[in-house]
């Protein structure tokens, strides 16, 4: 029996979209039982046959994408351009990943008396936990490259968007996947998650939301020695000298904080700009920021949706709506039913406000201004996180620079750039523990074993 309902809300009018079953610790057990079931099938298939399924479920992605995307749509609020997109993230994801189960390769070490080798062995029963702001993605991100390791996964969606993950978990039964290899549980974070930090069977956990909660699993995974990855907050900064190209740095910036609302963790919700041209540069951004296209996020040229909920939409506003908030000037957003707002840009007094300290996780960006380059070092890395960060400027040796001393997992030189599948991506500091995506993911869902022959 499930353990309670829930009704999932378009964020753009707040209709009911669908209502869904969360399950609760008996059922949550069960998925896992028949993840370690099927796991020694999974894991003993040839390696070009995992591969051969892996391209199987992501061309059965591909034919789905359209209804994917429009399903986000209604359940995340995304635009539809971005929704595209993220479906065709988990395509590609899992195309890059079909090589990995022939590419799995260790090592032959010269030592005396024999041959040594190592191999890389899949840990099990991954229990991967996705965040609401980007479901499709950052769903992929964990379960490509651990089902192409030869493990099982159980996946558990965040309450406000399981319907995508809900689809992915049926194209890849369609797709010819063995059941139990993957499957999708909708459930509460403090059950179904909490049940994937305390089962002894779950031999790795990855989860992306807040630090707060990351830590918790953190601790909790301690007392089974358990893999974890976690990918947390940022606080992102938006480096701009007075060298660099101006008016492409201001057009851009929007971009690099209001995707998703704001509800990105890599958001380069602090810009930095040296004092020469901080007039400038605001002046700039302005037209910029009133640009943004806040509309239906169904309609084609929408660039900015809604919030995901009511509670979101008073989170974000408790950090801007107040007397000592300095609000330069904001940008639009629909009137009436959803949990809409504007593009807003303010002016900190100091490091030390809250709005320039803590991740608003929403619209809102503020502007800083420092005097040199060592100022601008300090001022970015004055903070718990270091997940991203941009730098514009036109000197290469201040590019390299900046690059080496800003403290930060992915950084983007003249662009804002975070997130390619072929590139690793995680944090410094506060914003997370380990790497996702890129060649080296599946290190982290696999043990090496080393074994010695003796030629005696």
């Amino acid at each position: 029996m499930s353990a309670t309902v829930h009704e999932v809300l378009n964020p753009a009018t707040e209709d009911l979209v669908r209502t869904v079953d969360l399950v609760g610790v008996e059922e949550t057990d069960a998925a896992i039982a028949r993840a370690v079931e099927v796991g020694p099938v999974w894991r003993g298939l040839a390696p070009a046959d995992r591969g051969r399924l892996l391209r199987r479920f992501g061309q059965a992605v591909d034919d789905h994408l359209e209804e994917l995307a429009r399903l986000e749509v209604a359940n995340a609020g995304h635009t539809i351009g971005n929704a595209r997109w993220e479906a065709g993230n988990v395509r590609d994801v899992l195309t890059y990943y079909s090589a990995a189960p022939e590419r799995l390769i260790g090592q032959q070490i010269p030592v005396a008396g024999g041959v040594d080798v190592t191999f890389a062995e899949p840990l099990g029963v991954v229990g991967i936990i996705v965040p609401w702001n980007f479901p499709m993605p950052i769903a992929a991100w964990g379960f490509a490259p651990a089902l192409a390791a030869g493990n099982t996964v159980v996946l558990k969606p965040a309450e406000l968007t399981p319907l995508t993950a809900i689809r992915l978990g049926e194209l890849a039964l369609d797709a010819g996947l063995p059941p139990g290899v993957f499957t999708v549980i909708p459930g509460a974070g403090a059950v179904v998650g909490q049940r994937f930090v305390t089962h002894p069977a779950v031999r790795k956990v990855c989860f992306t939301g807040s630090t707060a909660v990351g830590q918790q699993i953190m601790r909790g995974a301690a007392d089974q020695v358990k893999r974890i990855t976690l990918e947390l907050g940022g606080k992102s900064a938006n480096i701009v000298f007075a060298d660099s190209d101006l008016e492409r740095a201001a057009q851009s910036a929007p971009y690099g904080v209001f995707d998703n609302a704001g509800q990105d963790c890599c958001a380069r919700s602090r810009i930095l700009v040296q004092a020469s041209v901080y007039d400038r540069f605001l002046e700039l951004l302005q037209p910029a920021v009133q640009g943004v296209k806040v509309i239906a996020p169904e309609t084609a040229d929408a660039e900015m949706g809604p919030l995901i909920s009511a509670n979101q939409h008073a989170r974000v506003s408790s950090y801007v709506e107040g007397d000592s908030v300095d609000v330069a000037f904001r940008g639009s957003a629909p009137q009436g039913p959803g949990f809409w707002y504007p593009p807003t840009v303010v002016l900190p007094k100091s490091t030390q406000d809250r709005i320039w300290r803590e991740e608003v996780f929403g619209p809102v960006v503020s502007v800083l201004p420092f005097t040199d380059e060592a100022d601008a070092i300090a001022k970015a890395n004055d903070t718990d996180y270091g997940l991203s960060g941009s730098i514009w400027t036109r000197d290469l040796g201040r590019a390299l620079r900046m690059s080496r001393a800003v403290e930060a997992g992915n950084l983007s030189v003249n662009s804002h750039s975070s997130v390619r599948y072929s590139t690793p991506f995680g944090g410094f500091k506060r914003s997370g523990l380990g790497r996702e995506l890129g060649p080296d993911a599946l290190s982290a869902f696999t043990e090496t074993k080393n074994v010695f022959f003796s030629e005696e």
